[in-house]
């Protein structure tokens, strides 16, 4: 929800984020709508979003193992995070989970299948710093298991 108290709602199933405002039925197309796919006005999968002051909202495209934003009243996003497809390279992501943009426009992934927590910065997103995890799957202190 944001500071207007609209609800946003992400949809993996039809590839989309609508936004409600309160007693509405059918909600605002904000994000995607153009069916399952990789290009900058698609979606594949998306699972979690965040929404920052301005109502930009970003969001973890899962299958596509990228994080786009898309800025209020945009009709494509811009990928911030994981443009080279699926692995473990600090320039990718492997399933992208949770997500939180901070006031500076740093950008923090829960990084599930690299067993990791990214933070990409606002400027120089071309790759991510590792900050949390990133030890391989496991019980110890500095590891983590498929973290959202």
């Amino acid at each position: 929800m944001d500071e207007q108290r609209y609800l946003y709602v992400s949809d993996d199933g039809k590839h989309e984020v609508r936004r409600y405002q309160l007693g509405e039925k059918n909600g605002t197309l904000v994000v995607g709508g153009n069916g399952e796919g990789d290009e900058l006005n698609q979606l594949n999968y998306p699972r979690y979003l965040f929404v920052d002051r301005q109502q930009n909202v970003y969001v973890s495209d899962q299958n596509n193992h990228r994080v786009m934003k898309w800025n209020k009243g945009a009709k494509e996003g811009v990928v911030i995070a994981g443009r080279q497809g699926k692995g473990s390279a600090l320039t990718q992501l492997n399933d992208p989970s949770g997500l939180f943009v901070d006031t500076l426009g740093t950008l923090y992934v829960a990084d599930t299948f690299n067993d990791r927590v990214t933070r990409w910065t606002q400027g120089d997103n071309k790759q991510g710093t590792v900050i949390v995890g990133g030890n391989g799957y496991g019980a110890g202190a500095n590891q983590l298991m498929s973290p959202m």
